[in-house]
């Protein structure tokens, strides 16, 4: 199978046995299988350390919501102008918001969207991250500790931001292709 992307990559046949069960849960559960996942079946491993750390910043307990991740996951991107991720964590965004328009409004600039200062707060440290990593100093942590955020809140946050950042620039040097259905969803 010719993977949804720029490069002339093909999946590994068979897939192993994991990569197929986690296939079909995410079919059950999301009822299609997102193509950045398809992408890495290329590479077992790889598909294995991606798949592996994106559930763990993005699934695993934290002091973040699930919606405050998707808020980082998309600002970032939107900053980093990724396709692939700003149309796919937009529609998981939309999906999780009570406010569709903040959503939206986030995946466009998140600057004009209706957010409480710990939302603010929680933005404006991503994006330094992504645009001046290097110039984040103990203010920018205490702006965030300020806003109610603990030290292992601002870790997760600085985890999520960096793995956006990195997983922005691989979609885009890969031209990966989102899924259609992300386009239409919630809507």
């Amino acid at each position: 199978m010719t993977l949804p992307m720029a490069l002339n990559l093909t999946e590994v046949q068979p897939l192993p046995d994991h990569i197929a069960t986690y296939f079909a849960l995410c079919d059950e559960k999301l009822g299609l299988v997102p193509n950045v996942l398809r992408c890495y079946t290329h590479a077992p491993a790889k598909f294995d350390a991606f798949s592996g750390l994106y559930n763990e910043l993005m699934l695993a307990p934290s002091g973040l919501s699930k919606y405050e991740r998707e808020m980082i996951a998309v600002a970032v991107s939107s900053e980093n102008h990724c396709v692939y991720c700003v149309v796919a964590h937009g529609a998981a965004l939309r999906q999780l918001s009570d406010d569709p328009i903040v959503a939206e409004t986030i995946a466009i600039n998140f600057r004009h969207a209706a957010l409480n200062a710990r939302h603010v707060a929680m933005l404006n440290f991503a994006v330094k991250l992504t645009h001046a990593s290097a110039e984040i100093t103990e203010q920018d942590r205490q702006e965030l500790r300020t806003a109610g955020f603990s030290d292992a809140d601002i870790f997760d946050i600085a985890s999520v931001a960096a793995f956006f950042n990195m997983t922005n620039r691989v979609a885009s040097a890969v031209g990966m292709e989102p899924n259609a259905e992300y386009h239409t969803q919630a809507r």
